[in-house]
């Protein structure tokens, strides 16, 4: 999400005169897009700004910003450090070139108003992805769903959807200038919702199929899903299209339903398993990510075991794995102790690692022997005899480089992996959907 804001800001900045430069040495105007999710994301931002304050001794005219959640819920404090010139919320960019302005005459600059009509439907972004073959489209912003622990309601605002048909438009575009997959994004894609009148009303599962319908060269993916909303008309259409990706990503948190609860989830662990089932039912060969969090208040080895033992059922092939932080202001922060021990935490977050880094490699051993579909990416890092991409399942894949170039699609038979890639030979180069 804070790719695609910052490509936003950068395409309202352009329009006042400003460009991209590759080093904050040599900037006048220096903007640090920030997340709270986390507490270690916030003090990434903290270390950063020391690092910038030696900058700003030797370019006095240099500005320095801070947007995004970061912003929203620490407002006019993040301008006592000294170094910090503008303060911008999610939904304040288009005010960024009067804020500059202001701040040109000696006044640093606060706006962190949040508006529940601000999609930026009607700005196309600057990308700033390196390979010109995937970009991302925010297709709503905003969180109706209050998660105890998560602050994203509280900086972001309530849930909206943007204009289907700028979605489109946008995507179409996309596709026209060589771009080959987009990623449609939420904070729960499932909640997309758009009416113009009663008679009229588009989910998420026929969003997804009029951006796959653009052309069928384009793939689509799509995050984040709440396990709360998926729905059998979103497999059905994952399934319809070859080229909507057959990867979801399905948040669990926890394996405990009494600490689903306490996190106020919506749904229990026998609930999430119906959820897997079905996926498993409808689209057979899909492949499923998900996020968990060790050590949330009240945590017990019993539900500790229980998160390992959905993580075996499920056999993710990743996860993003954590350590809960309280953040303040939430629900969790105000009304539920954070009562597990630090080392506990780190034990159990390394119980968690440990395993998905076993399902990983399971995972990725059932697709040796198949033949699969890559879009290409690049060259590998290790080796510029080796090309990279991605399966469908949003597996990276390497395979000797041949004639094939970025953006192309090629038919691989997989013969080996590790637990992070699959490894290939080709068998048809340029491959035609």
């Amino acid at each position: 999400m804070n790719v695609s804001d910052s490509e936003v800001v950068l395409s309202i900045l352009e329009k006042v005169g400003y460009s991209l430069c590759d080093s904050a040495d040599k900037a006048n105007l220096v903007l640090m897009n920030t997340c709270s999710i986390r507490e270690n994301a916030e003090q990434k931002i903290w270390s950063r700004l020391e690092q910038l304050r030696s900058l700003k001794k030797k370019n006095k005219n240099l500005v320095i910003g801070i947007l995004g959640c970061m912003a929203e819920r620490l407002k006019e404090s993040l301008l006592e450090n000294g170094v910090v010139d503008i303060v911008s919320g999610p939904d304040s960019y288009r005010s960024l070139p009067s804020l500059l302005e202001a701040v040109s005459s000696g006044e640093k600059q606060v706006n962190t108003l949040l508006l529940q009509e601000e999609t930026y439907a009607d700005i196309s972004p600057i990308r700033m992805d390196k390979n010109g073959i995937s970009a991302f489209i925010a297709i709503m912003r905003g969180c109706n769903n209050y998660c105890s622990y998560c602050v994203v309601p509280y900086v972001r605002g309530r849930e909206r959807s943007r204009n289907p048909q700028t979605i489109l438009r946008e995507a179409k575009e996309l596709f026209d200038n060589g771009y080959r997959e987009v990623t449609l994004l939420g904070q729960n894609v499932n909640s997309y919702r758009w009416s113009d009148h009663p008679e009229s009303k588009i989910s998420f599962a026929d969003l997804l199929e009029m951006v796959a319908q653009i052309n069928p060269t384009l793939r689509v993916r799509f995050s984040t899903s709440h396990p709360k909303d998926i729905d059998d008309s979103l497999l059905y259409a994952i399934a319809k299209h070859h080229n909507i990706c057959k990867h979801i990503h399905l948040p669990a948190q926890s394996g405990s339903s009494d600490v689903l609860k306490r996190m106020n989830r919506t749904y229990t662990r026998e609930k999430y398993l119906n959820k897997i089932d079905k996926i498993w039912e409808i689209i057979p060969e899909a492949s499923i990510s998900t996020d968990l969090i060790a050590g949330f208040s009240g945590e017990t080895e019993k539900d500790h075991l229980q998160t390992l033992s959905l993580m075996k059922y499920v056999g993710y092939y990743s996860a993003f794995m954590f350590q809960y932080s309280e953040r303040p202001g939430t629900k969790a922060a105000e009304s539920l102790p954070d009562d597990v021990p630090a080392e506990v935490k780190n034990s159990r977050l390394n119980e968690i690692i440990a395993l998905q880094n076993k399902l990983s490699l399971q995972s990725n051993k059932k697709d040796v022997g198949k033949i699969l579909e890559v879009l290409v990416e690049g060259s590998s890092k290790r080796s510029k005899e080796q090309m990279f991409g991605r399966t469908s399942q949003n597996k990276v894949c390497v395979f000797p480089a041949g004639e094939e170039r970025v953006g192309d699609y090629v038919l691989v038979k997989i013969v080996s992996c590790t637990s992070a890639t699959l490894i290939a030979e080709k068998i048809q180069t340029k491959y035609s959907l």
